[in-house]
């Protein structure tokens, strides 16, 4: 049970019913209350998954709901209205069951939190919330003013961190991953130094010879997602709950990257293949 709704702001459409009005701002007083609890509200707009799984098939405005799990609880509560289905606090969280009560009914005043819909700059129009405010109640405090956009890239601060920290870390990776195969094919071309001579002294031509060894670069491009991309698919399950807005085996993401990587990966394999080319055959015979 939450009791926070947008709905006066226009910012969640109602679907069927009515939004709240002055005079829903009263409860109902019985005789069985406890001291903890002793009023109830006397109407209630619930969101969509609400009313599918609870009234399905059926118009559950004008129906009735209670506080409580036990079967003897009071329905007292008339439905007045359905909103459309929104996230509660959390962009990644599930859609919850939800239902609404007029904010003054509730017998645990504390915060509130108040949504101002405008057409204009949002930032110019905190000056004059806070001076209304202060003509209506000075002694009321009014902090953590923001606009929607900041709510929700708060909202998103801990996605951000991880991002951030995923794209250093993967950029560190393909670095090592540059050095690891230019290493690798220099030392190739160096241990074939003499056979490349030979191919040379031949008629080996230039380009040839840099095919020979792009073709060991290839190899191991080809190795390397192989074993590669099962285990990022594998190893997306960890991640899931950190992506917002980006499917977990997301087909795009992964071919671009995979593509990515084997370009650079190409790219340092053929600086060793390109020196390879230019040996001259005198001396790689004389190699030792």
């Amino acid at each position: 049970m939450v009791r926070i709704l947008y709905v006066a702001a226009h910012i969640v459409p109602i679907v069927a019913g009515r939004d709240f009005r002055l005079t829903d701002n009263h409860v109902i007083k019985r005789a069985d209350a406890t001291d903890d609890f002793d009023t109830t509200p006397t109407t209630v707009i619930i969101n969509e998954k609400f009313a599918q799984r609870f009234f399905a098939g059926h118009n559950p405005v004008g129906m009735h709901l209670g506080f409580g799990t036990d079967p003897g609880t009071h329905t007292d509560m008339e439905i007045i209205g359905v909103v459309k289905d929104i996230k509660y606090t959390n962009l990644r969280d599930e859609i919850p069951i939800q239902a609404y009560v007029p904010y003054m009914n509730s017998p645990y005043l504390g915060g509130m939190t108040i949504y101002v819909r405008t057409a204009g700059e949002a930032n110019q129009l905190m000056s004059s919330v806070r001076a209304r405010m202060r003509e209506l109640d000075a002694n009321v405090p009014i902090y953590k003013m923001r606009t929607m956009e900041e709510q929700i890239s708060n909202s998103l601060a801990t996605e951000r961190m991880i991002a951030s920290l995923s794209t250093v870390f993967g950029f560190v990776a393909t670095v090592l991953a540059i050095i690891g195969l230019y290493g690798v094919m220099s030392y190739s071309v160096a241990q074939r130094t003499r056979e490349i001579g030979i191919r040379m002294a031949l008629g080996a031509e230039q380009g040839k010879v840099i095919g020979m060894v792009m073709r060991e670069v290839v190899t191991l491009i080809a190795i390397g997602i192989g074993v590669g991309v099962p285990a990022a698919l594998v190893l997306t399950r960890v991640v899931k709950s950190q992506l917002y807005g980006l499917e977990a085996h997301d087909p795009w993401t992964l071919g671009l990257a995979t593509g990515l990587l084997a370009m650079v990966a190409c790219a340092a394999g053929y600086l060793p293949a390109l020196r390879a080319s230019r040996v001259d055959p005198m001396k790689a015979l004389r190699y030792e």
